[in-house]
């Protein structure tokens, strides 16, 4: 048996998929690499480098089982406590002079780039999960994420800009510099999402 073979098997397995040609897709791509690496990969390599068509079917169709709108929920909603739990420290903060919050206050403030990278790590974490989750339906389900994830933030801006929230609040970041990174951050959400999903793809495989 060849990796023909084992390309046909796989097909039929997945018959049930509404995704099939798809997924095919990404482990004919997966095999291609393999191949590039070994000159000739047989059926037997193949199965212990991927597993065997029946392992995968298996994998698939449990997870057609996951709940799409739970993992959608579940970052949908930690964005939301993110900026809740940001809301009730800045109000903490001016309303209350608690040393402990005066001092957290403070140590955030001097670390905005972390703040920024450890955001940008969490929704390349969100497609991740997505992507090893979904595989190729999760691109739909991460944009559909994105929209409605991405709401606070924009609240959150346009509440600053036009100063409906007082900007002292939010002294010393709140300068054009700082709102213009945070624009630019919040349209790299996307760019940043896909490629976590599109690497969960592969991990899937």
């Amino acid at each position: 048996m060849n990796r023909n073979d084992y390309v046909e098997e796989l097909s039929e397995e997945l018959s049930f998929h509404p995704d099939r040609s798809s997924i095919m897709e990404e482990y004919e791509g997966h095999i291609r690499e393999l191949e590039a690496e070994h000159e000739v990969i047989g059926y037997e390599e193949l199965v212990a480098r991927l597993g065997s068509p029946e392992e995968i079917a298996r994998m698939w169709q449990a997870e057609n089982s996951v709940t799409e709108s739970r993992l959608h929920w579940l970052f949908v909603l930690s964005n939301v406590f993110l900026f809740l739990g940001g809301g009730l420290l800045t109000l903490g903060y001016h309303l209350f002079e608690w040393p402990f919050l005066q001092s957290l206050w403070y140590r955030l403030l001097s670390i905005p780039n972390v703040i920024i990278a450890l955001y940008f790590l969490f929704w390349a974490l969100l497609g991740y999960e997505i992507g090893k989750a979904f595989g190729p339906r999760g691109m739909l389900l991460l944009k559909k994420t994105l929209l409605i994830g991405i709401v606070p933030n924009l609240v959150l801006m346009a509440l600053t800009v036009f100063q409906i929230l007082p900007r002292r609040w939010f002294d010393p970041l709140i300068t054009p510099r700082f709102i213009l990174i945070c624009i630019v951050c919040t349209g790299l959400l996307y760019p940043v999402s896909w490629i976590g999903c599109r690497w969960g793809r592969r991990m899937s495989l």
